[in-house]
């Protein structure tokens, strides 16, 4: 399906990130069994159904408290796929009213293939007038560069966005990211790719569309990423639950406070758990403690990096 023009991805990250002033991403992760109990209780958990519905009525009261708070929101695909199609349908509402919402939405899917089943990928995901409707998606790069080609070449099309996992936030990535290959990790040969991709289609605000996965939970490693990707938007996870702090993430960003968004979903989102917000905001309150947590955020982002040097218009 064509798609629309629109500006290119980089570009209009960095216009999102300076609109709002900051770097935030929220991801949308709805689990059951921490969802408010306003919406689980009424429900049985059995219901598929009736737990997607719940899903979406979440999902829509945080889009409802951060849209005009952050740039970006990340829907992790897999919990709405654990309801099969009910939560597919769910996942596809929350895409929409997302976008409505003024967010740009990444699709974490990390989806991978060849040929024509990478070409599905692409064709699925990425694009306003794709049937998921994803302003990027997040891909792996372990199959090679034939595999990442059918998604850079539709997302330069589309004026979409990938980001490309290089060094991940869990303590386990470390088993085959960091291998010595030629005399450095295989995670330098990935991000040297990711440069490659990503300067061959840089936009006006010096980023290219295609970015790079880079845990928090390892500040040094950043360092050298950001030096060896400095054409790349970074997705920065491991922020907060996984944590890493503001200052970890420093090192991610330029000196203009730009090229890195910075991904928190429990602690936003299940902000209400959270031992300084849960009698704070008891109750129904929920999406207040998304709230208070979302600002807290933002105000350590610009008092501890180069982000405090975005002003919001």
């Amino acid at each position: 399906m064509a798609a629309s023009k629109m500006t290119a991805f980089g570009d209009r990250l960095s216009a999102a990130v300076r609109r709002t002033g900051n770097p935030v991403c929220v991801g949308l992760d709805p689990r059951w069994e921490q969802l408010p109990e306003a919406l689980a209780a009424p429900v049985d958990s059995n219901d598929r159904t009736r737990c997607a519905s719940a899903y979406v009525q979440f999902c829509r009261g945080v889009v409802d408290v951060v849209g005009g708070l952050v740039p970006v929101v990340k829907p992790q695909v897999a919990f709405f796929e654990q309801l099969g199609p009910a939560g597919m349908q769910a996942l596809a509402e929350t895409i929409a009213y997302a976008r409505a919402a003024g967010l740009l939405v990444i699709v974490d899917g990390k989806r991978n293939d060849i040929g024509s089943t990478a070409e599905a990928y692409a064709d699925a995901f990425l694009g306003a007038d794709s049937p998921w409707g994803g302003d990027a998606l997040t891909v792996s790069p372990y199959l090679g560069d034939d595999s990442l080609s059918p998604f850079v070449d539709v997302a330069v099309q589309r004026d979409a966005g990938l980001f490309v996992l290089a060094k991940t936030s869990n303590p386990g990535g470390g088993q085959f990211q960091d291998l010595a290959c030629d005399e450095r990790p295989l995670y330098v040969h990935v991000a040297e790719h990711i440069e490659r991709l990503a300067a061959a289609h840089v936009g006006s605000c010096g980023y290219g569309p295609i970015g790079a996965v880079v845990g928090a939970t390892y500040p040094q490693q950043m360092v050298d990423l950001r030096c060896i990707m400095p054409h790349a938007w970074l997705l920065v996870p491991g922020y907060g639950s996984q944590g890493a702090t503001a200052r970890d993430v420093a090192p991610a960003f330029d000196s203009n406070g730009l090229g890195a968004i910075v991904n928190n979903s429990r602690g936003i989102i299940f902000a209400q758990r959270r031992k300084e917000y849960s009698d704070k905001f008891a109750g129904g309150r929920w999406q207040e403690a998304i709230e208070a947590a979302t600002r807290e955020m933002i105000a350590h982002l610009r008092a501890e990096t180069s982000a405090g040097k975005l002003s919001p218009n």
